[in-house]
């Protein structure tokens, strides 16, 4: 019975966030509404507030989500690995999921974002950067995480379309190539 249940609480989740992140595919967060949210999941109102106190609670738990994908996908540029081909699968992961990106990035909670992608890179990333570095590893990882995050939400700020998965990987190469550059040669 409790394993009826714990899928049954899966099912229901899963069944909120897609509901939310269609609804925000069409319309703004700000117009969407609990009610909408329910009626799009095929659960009562009433089950909304089991999992979630609020619209922006059940984004929070989207976003956490979502913090751990890209942290996956940046960490190997923390670990000097193929920079290019990690640009291009983050660009193209956050344009697979472009609209809720664009609320996490340019509504207002860009800063939140940024600090909890830090603390998740930080520590893996630490041990991969040069002893001989006269900039403490943690501002390494602090300007690499702010780079990709603003560049990111530049970029989402733009005509669809305006620029390119591609273009905007040799941007974020170039930008943090030329910060690594110039921490080698202080």
């Amino acid at each position: 019975m409790s394993s009826t249940k714990d899928a049954r609480i899966v099912r229901t989740r899963q069944a909120l966030r897609d509901a939310l992140l269609s609804l925000i595919e069409r319309k703004p967060l700000q117009d969407v509404t609990i009610r909408e949210i329910a009626a799009e999941a095929g659960i009562h109102y009433a089950t909304f507030f089991r999992h979630h106190e609020t619209k922006e609670a059940l984004l929070n738990d989207i976003a956490a989500d979502q913090i751990n994908q890209v942290v996956e996908l940046m960490l190997p540029v923390v670990y000097g690995s193929d920079r290019h081909s990690v640009h291009v699968a983050l660009c193209s992961y956050v344009d697979e999921h472009r609209s809720l990106w664009t609320i996490l990035l340019t509504g207002g909670a860009a800063e939140t974002l940024k600090s909890e992608l830090i603390r998740l890179c930080k520590a893996p990333g630490e041990d991969r950067i040069p002893s001989d570095n006269e900039i403490p590893a943690e501002l390494v990882v602090i300007g690499g995480v702010s780079v990709i995050v603003e560049t990111l939400a530049w970029w989402l700020a733009q005509p669809k379309g305006s620029v390119s998965i591609e273009t905007l990987a040799r941007y974020l190469d170039r930008m943090i190539y030329s910060a690594l550059e110039s921490r080698s040669n202080l």
